[in-house]
């Protein structure tokens, strides 16, 4: 196992909307309470962190110091539990609240944050031991329909991480936020179970914006774009959480608690951003065939797809892919010419331009079009 200190980022400012990069705090964890455990990946998926811990600055009764502590062990986590005795839960807790939060205000993409952060992967004490889930209900049907997803390199892992992100989707598509964002929910490659450093394939780079897992290329989709469409037909904006009962069902996670995991502290979360494989580049837009109401005139990495309005009961489509109401049509589209531009970033075909000014384009593109 390796050692290491685990980094938290505590953001400034009480703000509804998922925020753009700010200045942030610097919090690591004593290095008493650290032990043997698989290598940190706690800001793999940092874009939602950013997300849920603006939400839940909003309303935290139950005193939660910063998300991050409900993707660790058990034992790293009580120190940022608050009044949370359930350490097994906090991750749950966490992501509820903030969706209550963000529910309150009418914060679509505060919501979809939540979820995804819900579905983020809970570290353990080394490669392929899989997480314990929470033994209780949330308070949000939404939160309640989705567990966390599971090390790769566990039993199951394959199927049990493909039901979790159609579940995901379900759920997304039920607030009106983009069902196919379940993907970026998802982990690194299995690593070997017999590492005993732990390393794993994961990273862990406190000061990337979007998430190492997605600028250094490292997510692996547990589903297609196609099956996330079939998962999510007919679901539309406000059915919520009883979109659940149609996910198809896997191996439920382990409901025992692994000693070694007990004793590792800080656990490895999945937290993200990088397009799907299947996620066609901005630039490859299909020709609209309705009216276009994407405003946004941005163009770093390209101008983001049209999102085309028609007739019928999905009304907006942006690639192909349909959308009941227009928010969710304009998210799509805005996050497809994020992840170009972060590609071409990457690549280094667009000179002097960072994945951080993508992510700032992709914010502002949301703003033009009404999405919070």
């Amino acid at each position: 196992m390796k050692y290491e200190t685990v980094t938290i980022l505590i953001a400034f400012g009480l703000v509804a909307a998922a925020p753009a990069p700010k200045a942030k705090n610097v919090f690591s964890i004593p290095r008493a309470m650290l032990r043997g455990r698989e290598v940190p990946q706690e800001h793999s998926h940092n874009r939602f962190l950013d997300g849920v811990r603006a939400n839940l600055a909003l309303n935290n009764p139950a005193g939660i110091v910063d998300p991050v502590f409900g993707l660790l062990g058990d034992a790293a986590a009580a120190a940022g539990a608050g009044t949370i005795t359930n350490l097994e839960c906090l991750h749950q807790a966490t992501a509820d609240q903030a969706f209550t939060n963000a529910k309150a205000a009418g914060n679509i993409t505060g919501q979809a944050d939540a979820l995804m952060y819900a579905a983020l992967e809970r570290n353990t004490g080394k490669v392929g031991l899989a997480s314990v889930s929470c033994n209780e209900t949330a308070v949000n049907p939404e939160i309640q329909a989705v567990q966390q997803h599971q090390d790769p390199a566990s039993a199951n892992a394959a199927s049990i991480n493909k039901a979790i992100v159609l579940a995901l989707a379900q759920q997304l598509a039920s607030i009106g936020a983009d069902p196919q964002e379940a993907l970026l929910s998802g982990t690194f490659a299995p690593g070997s179970v017999d590492d005993t450093t732990g390393a794993g394939n994961t990273c862990d780079v406190a000061d990337d914006v979007e998430g190492c897992i997605f600028t250094q290329n490292l997510l692996v989709d547990d589903a297609t774009a196609d099956e996330i469409t079939a998962a999510v037909a007919g679901i539309s904006s406000g059915s919520a959480a009883s979109a659940s009962s149609a996910a198809p069902t896997a191996a439920a996670a382990p409901t025992t608690t692994d000693t070694a995991s007990e004793d590792s502290c800080p656990a490895p979360v999945t937290v993200t951003v990088s397009a799907p494989a299947s996620t066609p580049a901005a630039t490859e837009a299909a020709t609209p065939t309705g009216d276009n109401v994407q405003t946004f005139t941005g163009d770093l990495g390209g101008p983001p797809p049209p999102v085309t309005s028609s007739a019928g009961d999905r009304p907006f489509t942006v690639n192909g892919n349909t959308f009941v109401n227009i928010g969710a049509a304009i998210q799509r589209s805005c996050s497809i010419q994020n992840n170009a531009c972060a590609d071409a970033s990457n690549a280094g075909t667009l000179a002097g331009v960072s994945v951080a000014q993508c992510q700032t384009q992709e914010d502002a593109c949301n703003a033009a079009g009404g999405v919070q």
